[in-house]
């Protein structure tokens, strides 16, 4: 086999996170007595988070400060009057509790006996833990890091010099990075020295410097374009 070890990232590449955070986002707004808060302030929240996220990516920002950062931009846009570290705590405690597998995960990770898997995202530990852990799909993987625990985010090389020791692994040859960011999974990859599979459904196109070794644009090709290659080496 080419690869022994595969990195998987979760949101938007094992998991829908347009649907998690769709009904996390009502269910929290609603609690808070704004039951249209969907349709009211989804467009600006997309539009802070995503800088904020971009802005974690580059090191400008760290994974605390954005989790309530995101809801005071947000509440001081539009006026209103609520507590941004009490609400973005419940929106993650809601998060946590939102489990939309893409179509084709399942039985791409069952079908993976040969490799040691592992799940490597940039997300919240308590979130992505809890996800995992009512997927079916937990006992699957060898291991789950996450970039709050280790203190680094992708695309840093620091933070897969950290999975590489946790898994005693020394071969980069070995180890394929899975994720939908050109900018932090495929990058992150490109940093360290390891090959790379985009999963980019929307068939967007790459204008940026990320390589990567493989792109998919359905779970189903995972096995035809990646798994052809492994079982054939």
């Amino acid at each position: 086999m080419k690869y022994d070890v595969l990195l998987f990232d979760l949101d938007d590449t094992l998991m829908d996170f347009g649907e998690t955070e769709k009904n996390a986002f009502t269910n929290v707004f609603t609690t808070n007595g704004f039951p249209d808060g969907l349709a009211d302030y989804r467009k600006t929240y997309r539009a802070i988070s995503t800088v904020l996220w971009e802005d974690l990516e580059q090191g400008r920002t760290t994974l605390a400060d954005l989790k309530t950062e995101r809801f005071r931009r947000l509440f001081l846009e539009h006026g209103l009057e609520i507590d941004a570290e009490v609400f973005g705590q419940t929106y993650l405690d809601n998060l946590g509790k939102e489990i939309h597998l893409i179509e084709g995960v399942s039985e791409v990770i069952e079908n993976l006996s040969e490799a040691r898997i592992a799940l490597l995202t940039n997300g919240f530990k308590d979130v992505q833990h809890a996800r995992m852990a009512h997927s079916g799909l937990k006992n699957y993987f060898e291991a789950i890091f996450t970039s709050e625990e280790i203190g680094y985010n992708k695309p840093r090389p620091e933070i897969f010099e950290h999975v590489f020791q946790a898994m005693q692994l020394t071969d980069k040859s070995r180890v394929l990075m899975i994720g939908d960011s050109l900018t932090s999974d495929i990058q992150g990859g490109n940093n360290f020295g390891i090959d790379t599979c985009w999963y980019n459904p929307e068939r967007k196109k790459n204008e940026s410097s990320a390589k990567p070794t493989y792109e998919i644009h359905h779970w189903h090709e995972f096995q035809q374009v990646v798994m052809q290659t492994v079982t054939s080496n």
